[in-house]
């Protein structure tokens, strides 16, 4: 197993979600793992104050779901202000979540429903989010996807590029729901976008739709590494992890391994 891991997507408890392990045992199964680094999400709303809290690598964000009141930039100016490093945009509130919740891949998310939250409207960001993007601009935080639709990804991180937001993040890009196109890789490599690969991921996507299909098409320097594990229907972080490098290691060796799953991701976090 690699040392060192930066991980920009981790999933713990506690959560309205069912999760494997709550705060203390996820920060000790990620330590026994490998990592150095990781990104606490929480579909619920912030988790600076846990990462706070629970420190030995764990780093905090915030996720614009409505129970932060969506296009709230007074969240993530508190969060920042609290350490976190990361911003997502609507997941479970976003209309692509909600238009697609009983498709096998959100199985996770069942029986949750959140009030659904916009961000892009008649192709353009809607006016709320302008000042959202400005805080994380002003942050130099991580801008995520969230579950925002392909297209309108591009149009959110059109706009955020626009306002001066550095850090741009598509979390599992290729998952059905979100209508990935390849001519979508051309319009997030002008915007010098991340796209997050990862083990629940390549679990959940379509044949042929996995990790190996974007290292086709993205450049290796271009792609970090979200593990989206902590469901309790999905493999532990040791697990999955296990699995996921033991895959790639043929393909991308020892060189190419650190640099997605430790380079990239260090320099997506640090200020």
């Amino acid at each position: 197993m690699i040392r060192g891991i930066v991980d920009l997507h981790v999933h713990s408890a506690p959560s309205i979600v069912p999760r494997h392990t709550s705060d203390p045992g996820t920060a000790a199964v990620a330590l026994e793992t490998g990592m150095a680094t990781f990104v606490l999400k929480a579909h619920e709303g912030s988790t600076a104050e846990r990462a706070e809290l629970l420190g030995g690598g764990a780093v905090g964000g915030v996720v614009l779901n409505s129970p932060v009141g969506g296009a709230n930039p007074d969240a993530v100016a508190v969060a920042a202000h609290l350490g976190a490093r990361v911003v997502w945009l609507p997941t479970i509130s976003s209309p692509a979540h909600k238009a697609a919740h009983r498709n096998p891949e959100l199985h996770a998310h069942a029986g949750v429903a959140f009030r659904q939250v916009p961000v892009v409207e008649d192709g353009r960001v809607r006016a709320e989010w302008l000042d959202v993007l400005d805080e994380v601009a002003a942050g130099d935080l991580l801008l995520a996807s969230g579950h925002l639709a392909m297209d309108e990804t591009v149009v959110a991180f059109s706009a955020a590029r626009a306002r001066g937001v550095r850090r741009l993040l598509v979390n599992h890009p290729l998952l059905g729901f979100l209508g990935w196109r390849d001519e979508h890789a051309d319009a997030l490599r002008e915007l010098d976008a991340r796209l997050e690969v990862g083990v629940l991921a390549d679990l959940l996507a379509d044949e042929g739709r996995t990790t190996e299909y974007l290292l086709d098409r993205y450049p290796l320097e271009l792609l970090a590494f979200g593990s989206d594990l902590g469901h309790a229907h999905y493999p532990r972080l040791d697990d999955g992890l296990a699995a996921w490098t033991a895959r790639l290691l043929p393909r991308l060796g020892d060189d190419g391994l650190t640099r997605l799953m430790i380079s990239n991701g260090k320099g997506l976090l640090e200020p």
